[in-house]
């Protein structure tokens, strides 16, 4: 048996340091965390000092067993969990549900997977830093309390089965303020005038600094233009620079990944922990742009070597965030020799994303060299003006360019290179446009700005950001998705041959690719918190509890003195609201019916918007319509809402059965003979044509019929059919995956049976259920 037990907390982590250490070591994984909370609400004991109960769960036991016989044999046990908070928690657990002595027992820690890395942590192992578990447990307690309290609260006075956390609030406050202000946002209009000199190669742009608001003021001026003497009033030409952007932290790679890559969030954390399992990357988790002084002078070596000497120049940046660790280095290459790497396109780029910025990083700055030409008119006193720029060396453009969220116009001409120029130089003006332009509301968050915005106000760290945002996101109270904009008229001028000529044109506005809306139910349970409990939605109390979690890691604060600080008040607004808090339902009134007077109203249901005409009463009962997919309690109008009680209607016969067009929780759709077609986004269900409604039930036959690979006389409710990702069985209403080494087309029914039976008697990967507190 070997002599040293080393544990870390991934089976691919274990592989990849198990080929460095020779046979004297044993490297075994914990699979994460080996034990939690229980689950019932006894588990955190407030009257004495947030004692906590914890338990392994069922799917760990054999785990822990397996590392318990292993660290009785082992001369010394090696606690090699991750650097961070939730790192140091796992190596607690470990030592204390392993029954592990503080002789035999060290704790280590490294950056990069490699085996100089590893080497060194060994030759300088630790003791447990009790200060970053506290902090680890002073999170969870705290989180664990809201969830627990704050729950319940939500069934009763908004919902049943919501729940509420405390990051994850805020998170959805953000975006739905930033909804609520785009609703708000009126756009104005103004007319932007843009002229065009010179003809083919030496043609180039100019813009007037001001706009008009008017469209006349921009016709006179157009007007005036007519005839008018173009010269170059002045040139400037000055060499500017531009510096590479630091190596990535947590946050940053995320949202460049988001911009770059098209990747999610979670995305994003799935293929770096990979990437660092593989001993690819450092650690992926961290807030810091440090680098290390070996890194500093491999990334010079190579930058040196591809590039030559010109391209080098060193930097050492310093972390802005106040609880970063400099100690930490930034996520970069573990080798800055490896430009690419084998395998999944999805993990080699992320790869090569990391290793340009990295590289980047340490190369020399861009020069340009800016002009700048004023052009005065001899008939106005305005001037327009006209920028060119030219790259005089790329620096460390040659490999990285950093993208942004800005949704700016594009300035077309900007940054273009201008012809050749002389002060006093008269101009020939080709065409001149006065282009109405709209004002834009603030842009909808998307992933990578909403963890932008989250780091900016000090709320969550590098390992919360993934979880809070893919949590709103499974709770119903955000949605991700793309929405078609609407068609815009907008008025063009254009000055060409001394004729001035108008024109409609017509823009798409409003379209959205993967921005994060609130649902209405979010949207609701959003107002109920910042009401009633102003604590946990108030972004500079929630930055708080962040820092004050940050003093525990450092030793400054007691752990349980700043639970009790922020529980008692909490628990005290609990109390209060269940008591004397109304019923939330984000109820708003539309307005009269036109026909019969009765009340139009809009809110939050059991099971989800409705429209409602008329009230409770003996004579009458209320009409009701769930509201479509995008429309919203917040914005539908009263026209809107009648549009909906138009449906369910008949559109016509097939095959003797009718076929009606309604809206069901999953959006419009064709009933016919017990079968339902679900409508394409693009046919309006008021609109369905009784031929079209035909088309698509035919349609939707086919691609059944395609979609079944067998079915079975002995139950009907069973069948084998091709899904999204591969063939599977139907089995009533299990959905069961088929061995890779089985045919589908030529499954028995005995053998889809024993695959059901087999698949529901695993265990299940189930998620905590927050237990109601009596």
């Amino acid at each position: 048996m070997a002599k040293n037990l080393l544990i870390v907390e991934s089976p691919a982590k274990a592989k990849t340091i198990e080929g460095y250490l020779g046979k004297d070591f044993t490297v075994k994984s914990s699979y994460g965390h080996i034990r939690d909370l229980v689950k019932s609400e006894d588990a955190i004991d407030i009257a004495h000092n947030f004692e906590q109960k914890y338990e392994v769960p069922a799917d760990k036991k054999q785990v822990v067993s397996e590392l318990k016989k292993l660290a009785k044999e082992s001369d010394m046990v090696w606690l090699a969990s991750d650097e961070d908070r939730e790192g140091e928690a796992i190596s607690w657990h470990l030592f204390d549900t392993l029954n592990l002595k503080e002789e035999n027992t060290r704790r280590i820690v490294f950056h990069e997977i490699t085996k100089p890395a590893i080497m060194r942590a060994i030759e300088n192992p630790r003791k447990i830093d009790y200060n970053l578990v506290n902090a680890q447990q002073a999170r969870r307690v705290l989180d664990r309390l809201v969830g627990f309290e704050l729950s319940p609260v939500l069934w009763k006075k908004v919902k049943p089965s919501l729940s509420a956390g405390r990051v994850q609030s805020v998170a959805v406050r953000l975006i739905v303020d930033r909804e609520r202000e785009i609703n708000k946002f009126k756009s104005e209009a103004a007319f932007k005038i843009t002229a065009i000199f010179g003809k083919g190669k030496q043609a180039f742009k100019a813009e007037l600094p001001e706009r008009f608001t008017k469209q006349e003021d921009a016709e006179k001026f157009l007007n005036d233009c007519i005839g008018a003497a173009f010269n170059v009033k002045s040139l400037e030409t000055k060499p500017t620079k531009r510096a590479p952007a630091a190596p990535f932290t947590t946050s940053t790679l995320q949202q460049e990944a988001s911009r770059k890559l098209g990747y999610s969030v979670s995305r994003t954390m799935s293929v770096a922990q990979k990437l660092y399992e593989s001993g690819y990357i450092t650690y992926m988790r961290t807030d810091s742009v440090n680098l290390s002084d070996t890194a500093l002078n491999a990334a010079a070596q190579e930058i040196i070597s591809a590039y030559g000497e010109k391209y080098h120049q060193q930097r050492k940046y310093k972390t802005k965030s106040a609880g970063a660790q400099e100690a930490h280095e930034a996520i970069r290459p573990t080798y800055f020799n490896q430009h690419t790497i084998e395998g999944d396109s999805g993990d080699k780029r992320l790869y090569e994303l990391i290793w340009k910025r990295a590289i980047a990083s340490q190369m020399s700055e861009a020069q340009f060299e800016k002009t700048t030409a004023k052009i005065s008119i001899s008939t106005r006193q305005e001037e327009l003006v006209a920028n060119g720029e030219v790259m005089r060396f790329d620096g460390f453009l040659k490999v990285y360019l950093e993208s942004n969220d800005e949704e700016e116009d594009i300035q077309d001409g900007e940054n273009a290179m201008l012809p050749p120029l002389t002060k006093d130089q008269l101009l020939d003006l080709q065409e001149m446009l006065a282009t109405e332009r709209f004002s834009r509301p603030p842009a909808r968050y998307t992933e990578a700005s909403l963890v932008k915005k989250l780091e900016e106000l000090g709320i969550g760290r590098p390992s919360t950001y993934a979880p809070t945002i893919s949590t709103i996101q499974n709770r119903g109270y955000v949605v991700k998705e793309e929405r078609e904009g609407k068609q815009r008229k907008f008025r063009v001028l254009t000055l060409a041959a001394n004729k001035i000529t108008k024109e409609e044109r017509t823009e798409n506005t409003g379209a959205e690719r993967n921005k994060l809306f609130p649902t209405d139910i979010g949207a609701v349970v959003n107002d109920f918190l910042v009401q009633y409990f102003k604590g946990i939605v108030d972004f500079n109390f929630t930055a708080k509890v962040e820092k004050q979690f940050d003093e525990i890691a450092q030793g400054l604060k007691e752990w349980t003195e700043m639970l009790h600080s922020f529980y008692g008040p909490f628990h005290n607004d609990v109390q209060s609201t269940i008591e004397t808090a109304d019923k939330a339902t984000g109820e708003r009134e539309l307005g009269a019916h036109p026909e019969n007077g009765q009340k139009v109203s809009v809110r939050i249901g059991r099971y989800g918007p409705f429209v409602q005409i008329g009230e409770n009463s003996e004579n009458d009962k209320p009409q009701y319509a769930s509201l479509r997919m995008g429309q919203s309690i917040e914005t539908i109008s009263l026209e809107e809402a009648l549009e909906l009680f138009k449906l369910p209607k008949v559109v016509g016969e097939f095959e003797g059965k009718q076929m009606k067009v309604a809206i069901g929780r999953f959006g419009p759709y064709i009933s016919h003979n017990s079968a339902f077609v679900s409508l394409p986004k693009e046919i309006d269900p008021l609109d369905v044509t009784e031929e079209q409604a035909i088309e698509l039930i035919l349609a939707k036959r086919k691609k059944d019929a395609e979609k079944l690979i067998k079915a079975f006389d002995e139950d009907p409710a069973v069948k084998v059919l091709n899904g999204r990702w591969g063939p599977y069985i139907e089995f009533g209403k299990q959905n069961v995956k088929i061995p890779k080494d089985k045919d589908p087309a030529t499954l028995t029914y005995a053998e889809c049976k024993a695959l059901a039976d087999a698949e529901s008697k695993a265990p299940k990967k189930g998620g905590k259920k927050f237990v109601k507190k009596k």
